[in-house]
């Protein structure tokens, strides 16, 4: 039977679902369309064919079939994000050259009115935001955001590579009067009437994950903010272009891209609780909003290209750049075996006493006792902020009890060629340059506090070959610097996040660089940082699949314009199960005959519940009544004392 006959179909509607483009005809069903439907609605079903009812009762018919054209266009665009070459003309200045694949950056922005350039890092994106100045006449008056020790790069940069006449100002006492502006983060919340006092031709945001959280006064200043009272809500800096730079647009979580992405694309990705929802897992519980999840990364990534990520990794457009070579060397604790100890027997007593705390809310949220809940949760926070304080300072007395195995490693190093040495704190740093000093090597640091020009001093002494180490902040010294004369990254501590370890990393590997790159992490055997070097990587994960990983092909399908009618069989619909009171008696009996043998777990002595179990176990056991919800846990519980039970 041919489709178009069932009904007067509208014209199509095209949409972007989570299936792929398709495009949507309706219609009001009259006989025809029902006698089909009641013949074979599988058939139908297949072929694309939906009922739905309307608020007023009425039926409306759906027929989605693949919208093949545009598709195939999304494709174009997907392959332009990776492009890694393009005809295009763009000015460069006497002696120097745009690569191939920065023409493509450079295109990819020119076509947009937003964009993000968030090829990983070490490929230029600096030198791709200006190309597009220099590539458009059109752009007079420019401001650049970034962070604090990037404002001389970008100075510097904008120097040696815009073939345009216009003039260059950093922000200090005084707002320059210039075409071109450079602000720093931190200050922008100062100058905000002045970042709002006119609409820029373009806005470039480099480093833009520095404006991760919506609520701190540099994402407001910059990126505005909604309210649902109209009269609160404050927009972004206008501008009639808008570049966002970073090597790393998605950190841990995905929800940390939203507020760049919604002041890039409002239409798109502006609204925060359906992004939330889409791509964050969010989830409303009893106590409020959960957005910590990573779901539909592929997706995410797919809308992304399309729309306005441009991102090209290393190995796919800079064939000539080595890869990078990672390990993690152990050392032996000798003097440093005590910090170790303490370290490691402190980390096993606060994970001991967050598990009992962590327990104790679920117990609560189990037995659905709302009052217990919430001050099972105080407790957790504060036992967390116990342990993290605590743990902060075992992890630097261990850091500061390997600085004579650090620098041992590192003068050895040194002998081979310059060396980029990351720490985390400051002390650390400070007993490194000592024994560098000590050690009659040519030392320089880079750290938090320091001059913009003093930092830049550093990287000249390294770059020139007037320095053997650079140590560095992690921190402060891991974004915007570019150290190619060294190939050799050490980090004698590590940090949580593990962007801000591939930031730190990439001040060698970077484009410049001649050999492959050595990183080393230097960790004590047994202490904490052993333990999460992995978790870095594993944490990395979530950042790859949204970014780099091959897009699935999706099958396209020419529109079903007739189907096959049968006979369908019909399916009764299963009740859900629950318990029994025999069931919920039976279960409770065998808690009750665990709780009896156990001694809350103060021997090992393979009676009754463990540890972790024993307060879950004990207070299931002295309920009168167990719950559908409490038979449920019951019985996944108990399958772990099957032998004493002798099931």
């Amino acid at each position: 039977m041919n489709i178009e006959a069932l009904a007067s179909w509208s014209s199509p509607k095209h949409l972007k679902t989570r299936f792929g483009r398709k495009a949507l005809r309706t219609a009001r069903p009259g006989d025809v369309f029902w006698n089909a439907w009641r013949a074979d609605k599988g058939a139908l079903k297949a072929a694309g064919i939906s009922c739905k009812r309307d608020d007023d009762g009425s039926w409306e018919a759906q027929w989605w079939v693949d919208d093949v054209e545009a598709e195939v266009e999304a494709r174009e665009a997907v392959a332009a994000s990776r492009a890694a070459d393009a005809d295009l003309d763009v000015p460069a200045p006497e002696g120097l050259s745009y690569l191939p694949y920065q023409k493509a950056g450079i295109a990819y922005a020119m076509a947009r009115q937003s964009a993000l350039l968030g090829d990983e890092m070490g490929l230029g994106k600096t030198i791709q935001a200006i190309g597009v100045i220099n590539a458009d006449e059109s752009i007079r008056k420019v401001l650049v955001l970034c962070p604090a020790s990037l404002k001389l790069n970008w100075q510097r940069e904008l120097a040696k590579w815009s073939v345009r006449d216009l003039s260059i100002g950093v922000i200090g006492k005084a707002w320059p009067d210039t075409d071109v502006v450079i602000v720093n983060y931190d200050v922008a919340r100062k100058w905000r009437p002045y970042l709002h006092g006119q609409r820029w031709d373009l806005v470039i945001l480099d480093e833009a994950h520095y404006l991760k959280n919506p609520k701190t006064q540099r994402s407001v200043a910059i990126l505005g903010k909604w309210d649902k009272d109209p009269s609160k809500r404050m927009p972004g800096i206008p501008a009639e272009r808008k570049l966002a730079l970073t090597g790393t647009p998605i950190l841990n979580r995905p929800i940390e891209a939203q507020p760049v992405l919604g002041y890039l694309d409002h239409g798109q990705f502006g609204n925060f609780f359906g992004f939330a929802k889409r791509y964050c897992g969010a989830h409303r519980t009893r106590w409020g909003w959960d957005f910590t999840g990573a779901e539909n990364l592929d997706e995410l990534q797919e809308r992304l290209r399309e729309s306005l990520m441009v991102r090209r990794l290393k190995a796919d457009v800079l064939k000539e750049l080595p890869a990078k070579r990672r390990q993690v060397i152990e050392l032996a604790q000798n003097g440093a075996s005590r910090a170790v100890k303490a370290e490691a027997k402190a980390y096993q007593a606060h994970q001991d006493v967050l598990a009992e705390l962590h327990q104790a809310v679920e117990l609560a949220k189990l037995l659905e006792d709302q009052d217990a809940y919430a001050q099972a949760v105080a407790e957790l926070q504060a036992g967390y902020r116990v342990a993290f304080t605590d743990m902060a300072e075992r992890r630097h007395d261990v850091a500061m009890a390997k600085v004579p195995y650090v620098l041992e490693h590192v003068i050895s190093a040194a002998e081979q060629g310059p060396v980029i040495l990351f720490a985390h704190h400051v002390d650390v740093v400070q007993a490194l340059m000592e024994g560098l000093a000590e050690a009659d090597l040519r030392a320089v640091k880079v750290v938090g506090g320091m001059s913009d020009q003093a930092k830049q001093a550093a990287v000249d002494a390294l770059q020139s070959g007037q320095a053997d180490v650079l140590v560095g902040n992690i921190r402060a010294a891991g974004v915007g610097l570019t150290l190619t004369r060294s190939s050799h990254v050490v980090f004698a501590e590590l940090d949580w996040v593990p962007a801000n370890m591939s930031q730190a990393e990439d001040r060698a590997h970077r484009i410049g660089q001649s050999e492959s790159v050595l990183v080393q992490h230097l960790v004590l055997e047994g202490s904490l940082d052993a333990r999460i070097a992995s978790a870095l990587v594993a944490k990395q994960a979530i950042a790859d699949a949204a970014l780099d990983n091959p897009l699935a092909q999706r099958e396209l399908k020419e529109p079903v314009m007739s189907v096959e009618l049968k006979e369908a069989p019909k399916v009764e619909a299963r009740a859900a199960r629950r318990y029994t009171y025999a069931e919920k008696a039976d279960l409770l009996y065998k808690l009750r005959y665990l709780a009896g043998r156990c001694d809350g777990a103060r021997e090992l002595d393979g009676a009754g519940f463990n540890r972790f179990d024993a307060r879950f176990g004990h207070s299931l056991a002295a309920q009168d009544v167990l719950s559908d919800r409490q038979a449920q846990f019951a019985e996944k519980l108990l399958v772990k004392y099957q032998r004493q039970l002798g099931a």
